[in-house]
């Protein structure tokens, strides 16, 4: 089975990506062919004003991939702006895609009223899922591991490759989404969600006095004004990260107890979580900072990976392109 599945670089990953995606991709790349990539193109999408900043991500993501599992040999890593044949596919891909079916994506159309009144959606945010569904085609993505948010994306995806199918008789597989198991990690601030705009996450990258000063800074039991008021757990920021991080159950029990009781303070719970979020990150950093350190080695890996993912999309891109123009020279059937 081939699994399909990237990832935007807008700056720095935190601990919600460990979890939601990154674990996952790891598991994955032991029992299936996996092609993982760093979705550059995709910044473009609402971030105008950082591309220069693009490719010193690109390097800490992948080496943060890297530290969390990803194993080069068994997956193909690569850049998406550096297999051409991305944008090639979205384009004919894009003729076969009313407009309106694009508009009624959710995360469109939820973008476009946010900027009702003020500007018109460019049509890079109209267009982006095109993009994914070429992201996914071009590789002939059999799975793809996405959050709730993304299903509508995947859909728009296996319809369009049926379309392709119908009109042009090319055969790709509609891929399928596998929905991840990943916990809600809420912000330190007590959201909902971890958002780098917001800055209410833990980093991978983060050293331990940063991981401390970020925990002491938690949103916790907003009622509970003092070390003896019976406090709430469930939902309780601060006891979510302890299921998470804290292998030692017995304690993560002891101070749910105490804390329901008004026996024990935020400062002493926070403490045990800072040493235990520590614990967890101290050989990601290392490994992280392994990899940076190698930057011939690092480039080697991405260069392997770019021509890997070239010789597969070649191959896609050689049956769209004769199903589209037979052997004449339309659509290149004649000069390749």
């Amino acid at each position: 089975m081939r699994v399909v599945s990237g990832m935007r670089p807008t700056g720095p990953l935190h601990v919600g990506h460990y979890f939601g995606v990154l674990r996952t991709w790891a598991a994955l790349q032991r029992e299936h062919e996996c092609f993982f990539f760093a979705a550059d193109w995709h910044v473009l999408t609402d971030r105008q004003e950082e591309p220069g900043r693009v490719g010193g991500w690109i390097r800490e993501m992948v080496a943060d991939w890297i530290a969390c599992g990803v194993d080069p040999e068994r997956a193909v890593i690569f850049v998406q702006s550096a297999v051409p044949e991305h944008l090639e596919l979205f384009w004919i891909l894009g003729s076969l895609a009313p407009v309106g079916m694009l508009e009624r994506v959710p995360t469109y159309k939820e973008e476009a009223a946010r900027l009702e009144g003020r500007e018109t959606p460019a049509y890079a945010l109209l267009g982006y899922p095109l993009l994914q569904a070429a992201d996914v085609a071009l590789y002939k993505g059999e799975v793809v591991p996405v959050g709730e948010d993304q299903v509508a994306h995947l859909e728009l995806a296996r319809e369009l490759v049926r379309r392709l199918r119908r009109a042009h008789g090319v055969e790709l597989p509609e891929p399928q989404a596998l929905l991840t198991d990943a916990p809600r990690l809420v912000g330190t601030d007590g959201r909902a969600k971890m958002s780098k705009k917001l800055d209410n996450c833990i980093y991978l990258s983060d050293d331990a006095a940063t991981v401390e000063r970020r925990v002491r800074g938690m949103y916790t039991d907003p009622r509970r004004v003092r070390a003896d008021v019976p406090g709430t757990v469930e939902g309780n920021p601060v006891f979510v990260y302890h299921d998470l991080f804290n292998p030692d159950r017995a304690e993560v029990e002891d101070l749910k107890a105490r804390y329901r009781e008004g026996r024990v303070g935020d400062v002493e719970v926070k403490a045990k979580l800072a040493r235990a979020v520590n614990a967890f990150l101290e050989p990601l950093r290392r490994r992280r900072a392994e990899v940076l350190a190698d930057g011939e080695g690092l480039e080697r890996i991405l260069e392997r990976g770019i021509e890997r993912a070239r010789e597969a999309a070649r191959e896609t891109l050689a049956e769209v392109r004769k199903a589209l123009g037979g052997n004449s020279i339309a659509f290149g059937g004649g000069l390749r």
